[in-house]
């Protein structure tokens, strides 16, 4: 090849492998044992030549190749790189790989509970503590070249993902920013505002997947590929499978045996249908598992939206004989568990349910949800990666970052419960579930099965299957602590404006360009129609405003007549009996008519007052045409009165033609010679009105009125206050997008000054106390630290209180009280939820709105007894039975408590000021974390 190059042209050739040669990629290459994808490439080149990178690309393709070079570029350039991931569990993997790759002496972990090497030139940490760090003006920013934020699509995560661009607007100028994130749509957008807060980025978007992914759906006996590639002379295009659209349409449709023909052609049909609906069924977990490996298609993740669905699975598999390992393999899972378990006390282990789940890792399957222990999840991690767990039942959790790749993901349902109802998984969720498919290095191809259900539409799942919409949106507001941070660090106005480069502000501006545009267009037709109604004699716009308040003068005058007269007509229809002649004023039955029935809305008979106009009076009558009807309020425009009395024979039978022709006849003699009053009509209110007198008199005054060419100036005018009107709604909404974070910004600080956590520019002491407190209930838990709630509460009892801080039950249960400890915990407790009280109201006041995701929520004391239990000494076993509550949301629930403990213990006032919180606080955390809480590396 080289041979039929030109002298000129090897000679370039080796000056460009030369120079490549010469850059920090080339030794980075090197360090892989396979060759960087081109979207990898171009990454690092742009991070080399000093540009910040967004890089979106599917799961499992490798983008975090990209962080890494920006971890070998720190430390060839003897400066510093940060890691930050979203969750504990990822920080945790990520340094391990780092530790690998660079050794434990260059690499550092801060997690919040974990601290490992923090001065080390490479710390991985969760996105939190980098965000703390900025807020602190930490002295481990010195010296930073990089920051790596993997996952961080995180920012439209509703309840954290404010602190993704708390980081991106408060990192240093000199710090270059490696952005990662999945497959997004509006990856440009999100590049476009980096570009505007960061500088120089370069966005690079990979929608190829390495491993490729081959859609199926499992009903019955049959796995049915979900596309069949078609070739109609334009290259290859996606069709729904017909056989999976035939069986959508078989199994909704009626039995093919409709009763007629012959009873053995009946029978022959039934037979058939039976036959072929007997191919369609949904496939129990364990014959899923069993066809998947009976097609060498596992190691599989089957995403149940359900923990307790998940347990069950295991235990289903593992009745139904399910063993998919073998001697050895079952011998090296026990040897691996035995050694990660090995610190957890005996008594403890049974209470986790640890040989059940022992046994069904020995035979190759697990379940993994926030439920479980976090030792035993990252077990489960360990034992899939190494191919000793083939099926793992997972919630959509395990989706979220964790490298845990698969060959096949199996979905049982395309419904979960979101926290308000079952809702249908978007197309961005199923790429994110899918997207673990297919092991990269390890499988040809990646397989997606959608377990078959009743009433499947499989267009519907084609439609997600192949949809690539994954918006990024802003999920960023304003709290407490950040209003009080950033006015502390840059004072008010400096604060606002950094506020509005955030990414919510940029999409709301970025959606009111359309608008502008209207508007802009709009006052080019305004100015237009302004010049097509000058009049020579006077002021044409003024005239108009003139008509225009006298046409709706009139025409609210007219609206109230017609109120008043449909109340006097329902009026009078209640007035009605059975056996009162009346003439009926209008409609298709207007005339004489005998009253049968008048139809009072239920309720009425009995005295009750008022009606829906909806439901008014409906009278059945008998017009004298023998008609028997009942009538409507719309047929009496007019109130209704009795011309006579008539007595309606018992044996009258609304149905028989003689009864009504008979009774018609005897109406007509009756009251036929009657001629009803005709309903005076009153006097116009209009015609008293002395707002409509002044205007009229206004108008006549006007030099406009005489004007030879005044109503066609009136057209024009017409026009030019619609227009207006139309102009200002879209100005309206103009208003309402723009600026938001900054007015909500404004109410936060005028709530804060209220309460003097902030004077002008400056933090108070009080304020710099909240600067310190990080959390949803941060200014609950000052204004507790300013009141002195928790002064004078033992370690046990303010762990409890604080408890009530971060703890969210899962399903609200307002039907029974929790269980609180009594004594000094209860009384602090009741003063939380009073101050909680004064601070929603104060909110409010300061139209603070909790709806928008800003404000303090009521605090949760569903967790204060099994806490105070756990520091007091309690067993796991006593606490667990207790709560309620499965030991990983124990272990979880009580790490946030020690977290906030911690905050609590550099907030509080000094020991010298005659605080007892700080010391006590200290003393909780040590009460905390012992046990499962103590051995639980992540959570």
């Amino acid at each position: 090849m080289t041979e039929d190059l030109s002298p000129a042209e090897r000679y370039a050739a080796a000056r460009i492998r030369t120079a490549e040669q010469a850059t920090a990629l080339a030794p980075f290459r090197e360090l892989y044992d396979f060759e960087l994808d081109p979207y990898q490439v171009e990454a690092c080149k742009a991070l080399e030549a000093g540009k910040g990178v967004l890089v979106a690309a599917p799961t499992g393709s490798g983008k975090t190749i990209v962080g890494e070079f920006a971890v070998h570029l720190a430390l060839a350039e003897r400066r510093k790189c940060f890691y930050t991931t979203p969750i504990k569990a990822l920080s945790n993997q990520k340094y391990q790989d780092l530790v690998r790759r660079y050794g434990a002496d260059k690499v550092g972990l801060l997690t919040g509970d974990n601290s490992v090497n923090p001065d080390a030139p490479v710390i991985v940490m969760t996105t939190e503590v980098l965000r703390n760090m900025l807020y602190a003006g930490s002295q481990a920013l010195r010296g930073l070249a990089y920051v790596v934020m993997d996952e961080v699509h995180y920012l439209s995560d509703r309840f954290r993902g404010a602190v993704w661009e708390e980081v991106i607007i408060h990192l240093p100028d000199s710090v270059t920013l490696v952005s990662l994130s999945a497959t997004v749509s509006n990856a440009e957008e999100f590049g476009d505002w980096l570009d505007t807060v960061r500088g120089d980025t370069e966005v690079i978007v990979s929608e190829h997947r390495p491993v490729p992914l081959w859609q199926h759906v499992l009903a019955g006996r049959k796995m049915y590929d979900l596309f069949e590639e078609s070739d109609d002379g334009r290259g290859g295009r996606r069709e729904v499978n017909p056989d999976l659209v035939r069986l959508a349409r078989m199994e909704n449709s009626t039995p093919f045996a409709r009763g007629r023909g012959r009873g053995n052609m009946r029978e022959a049909d039934r037979e058939r249908e039976r036959r072929q609906r007997s191919r369609i069924w949904t496939p129990a977990r364990p014959e899923v598992i069993e066809r998947l490996d009976a097609a060498d298609l596992l190691p599989a993740i089957t995403f149940i939206f359900s923990r307790a669905g998940c347990e069950a699975a295991v235990q289903q598999c593992m009745y139904a004989g399910l063993r998919l390992n073998d001697q050895d393999e079952r011998l090296l899972v026990r040897e691996i568990v035995e050694e990660r378990t090995a610190s957890i006390p005996g008594e403890d282990l049974n209470v986790l349910g640890y040989y059940e789940w022992l046994e069904g890792l020995e035979r190759g399957i697990a379940a993994h949800h926030a439920g479980m222990l976090p030792t035993f999840k990252e077990v489960v991690e360990e034992l899939f990666v190494r191919g000793l767990v083939k099926a793992v039942f997972a919630t959509e959790t395990l989706a979220l970052g964790i490298n845990m790749p698969a060959r096949s993901v199996v979905l049982e349902k395309l419904v979960k419960w979101n926290g308000e109802q079952h809702a249908d998984i978007t197309p961005g969720e199923y790429t994110q579930l899918t997207g673990r498919a297919g092991r990269r290095g390890i499988d040809v191809e990646g397989h997606a099965v959608v377990l078959w259900q009743r009433g499947m539409d499989p267009g519907a799942l084609a439609g997600l299957a192949g949809t690539r919409t994954y918006p990024l949106r802003s999920s960023f507001k304003p709290s407490y602590n950040m209003a009080v941070n950033l006015v502390q660090q840059f004072g008010r106005h400096r604060s606002r404006e950094l506020l509005e480069t955030s990414f919510a502000q940029f999409q709301a501006d970025k959606s009111v360009v359309g608008i502008s545009k209207q508007v802009q267009k709009n006052e080019e037709g305004i100015q237009g129609y302004r010049e097509g109604m000058t009049c020579h004699l006077g002021d044409f716009e003024e005239y108009a405003r003139l008509r225009r308040e006298l046409k709706d003068r009139e025409t609210e005058l007219a609206k109230q007549g017609a109120t008043q007269r449909r109340v006097a007509a329902a009026a009078s229809l209640e007035k009605l009996k059975a056996g009162d002649v009346i003439h009926v004023p209008t409609g298709k039955f207007a005339g004489l008519a005998l009253v049968l029935d008048p139809g009072l809305p239920a309720g009425r008979a009995n005295g009750h007052r008022g009606f829906d106009q909806h439901d008014g009076p409906r009278p059945l009558v008998l017009t004298a045409e023998r008609q028997v009807k009942r009538l409507a309020s719309i047929d009496f425009p007019v109130p209704v009165e009795a011309l006579e009395r008539m007595r309606i024979p018992k044996s009258f039978n609304a149905r028989s033609p003689q009864s009504r022709r008979d009774l018609a006849s005897a109406l007509r003699t009756k009251a036929g010679h009657i001629v009803p009053d005709r309903h005076r009509k009153q006097r116009a209110v209009a015609a008293d009105d002395r707002e409509i007198a002044r205007l009229r008199t206004a108008l006549r005054a006007h030099p406009c009125h005489g004007c030879d060419e005044r109503e066609d100036h009136a057209r024009w005018a017409e026009r030019y206050h619609r227009l207006q009107r139309d102009t200002k709604q879209l100005e309206r909404r103009i208003e309402g997008r723009t600026n938001t974070i900054a007015r909500t910004f404004d109410r936060i600080y005028a709530l804060l000054t209220e309460l003097d956590y902030l004077r002008g520019d400056a933090a108070t002491e009080h304020g710099k106390r909240l600067a310190r407190l990080y959390g949803e209930l941060d200014l609950l838990a000052s204004e507790c630290l300013r009141e002195g709630v928790w002064e004078g509460l033992k370690p046990a009892e303010l762990a409890a209180c604080v408890s009530a801080l971060v703890f969210e039950a899962r399903q609200a249960d307002d039907a029974v009280a929790p269980k609180v400890p009594t004594g000094p915990v209860k009384i602090a407790l009741a003063e939380m939820v009073r101050i909680w009280g004064r601070l929603d109201a104060l909110e409010e006041d300061f139209k603070i709105n909790q709806a928008e995701g800003v404000g303090q929520r009521e605090p949760d004391l569903g967790f204060a007894w099994a806490v105070y239990m756990w520091a007091s000494g309690k067993g796991l076993d006593e606490v667990l039975r207790e709560a309620e509550m499965p030991a990983g949301d124990f272990v979880r629930w009580c790490k946030q408590v020690i977290d906030v403990l911690g905050q609590i213990a550099a907030a509080a006032p000094s020991s010298a000021e005659g605080s007892t919180v700080t010391k006590n606080a200290r003393k909780a955390v040590d009460a905390v974390l012992r046990g499962v809480v103590a051995y639980s590396s992540v959570g």
